[in-house]
């Protein structure tokens, strides 16, 4: 049985598809059996670790044209699988509005495949959208990436809210996996006061691992590739290794009683 965790933000730009490509790959270079799922339809994810292949997608799988296993990408990385995305989830929403269950499309494709890995990573879509909650309804927890900028808080009440509403209509088990700080610059004054913020308000739920604004980072997706295969040495790639490693430590009891 697998763990599966959104990584969600409503906000743009915060780090979550870099956030998605790298634990993802840090997790499969630790040799945990790991599926990344894409539904986001700017496919950044996908992009990012090179899967060029994405025909059939996620999109496919959701509106049951074809099975999850049928649809699921092997990636350059062993352990990493990756389940495309599109641009046609555009539609998908307008396509599955009508069908019953539709909150629940993404868990009942997920059952089939449950039992092969020990991580699902679902990179959601920046709004809260039909496809946002059908990750938020099939995931144990949620990855919140919150970057350490000016409006960082911005959104995330929506966001808290959007979860208590999945938990109490279509996920009662769902609960957040952490809070991660993202694009921190030691340099400036404002990201130390944002930290502190973000610490204040989610207390124990923060990671203690941050990361780090990283050129080498920001250049990894270009290439088709996670920053631990496009500079193992550089700062991005340390602080995911390290958010891995974190993640790990903190579902070691679930990870005994899934094996």
């Amino acid at each position: 049985m697998s763990k599966t965790i959104a990584i969600a933000n409503q906000k743009g730009g915060v780090g979550k598809t870099t956030t998605s490509i790298n634990l993802a790959a840090s997790l499969a270079a630790s040799e945990y059996r790991t599926l990344l799922i894409d539904i986001d339809p700017q496919a950044n994810s996908t992009s990012g670790l090179g899967v060029e292949n994405n025909n059939p997608s996620i999109y496919e799988v959701l509106i049951g044209n074809v099975l999850p296993e049928d649809a699921i990408k092997a990636s350059f990385i062993p352990f990493l699988d990756v389940l495309p995305s599109t641009i046609n989830l555009v539609g998908a929403e307008i396509e599955i509005v009508d069908l019953p269950n539709r909150e629940r499309l993404l868990k009942e494709r997920l059952k089939l495949i449950d039992d092969r890995y020990d991580f699902i990573l679902i990179d959601c879509p920046p709004s809260l959208s039909l496809l946002t909650l059908n990750a938020l309804s099939s995931a144990d927890t949620v990855l919140i990436p919150v970057q350490c900028e000016y409006f960082a808080l911005e959104g995330l009440g929506q966001l808290l809210n959007t979860i208590n509403i999945v938990k109490h209509h279509f996920n009662k088990n769902l609960t957040i996996e952490g809070v991660l700080l993202t694009m921190y610059d030691s340099r400036l004054r404002l990201s130390q006061q944002v930290t502190e913020e973000v610490q204040r308000y989610f207390g124990e739920k923060v990671f203690n691992t941050i990361i780090h604004r990283n050129v080498r980072l920001s250049e990894a997706p270009s290439f088709g590739k996670p920053i631990i295969m496009y500079d193992a040495l550089s700062t991005g790639a340390r602080n995911y290794i390290a958010l891995a490693a974190e993640l790990i430590e903190r579902n070691q009891s679930y990870l005994k009683v899934a094996k």
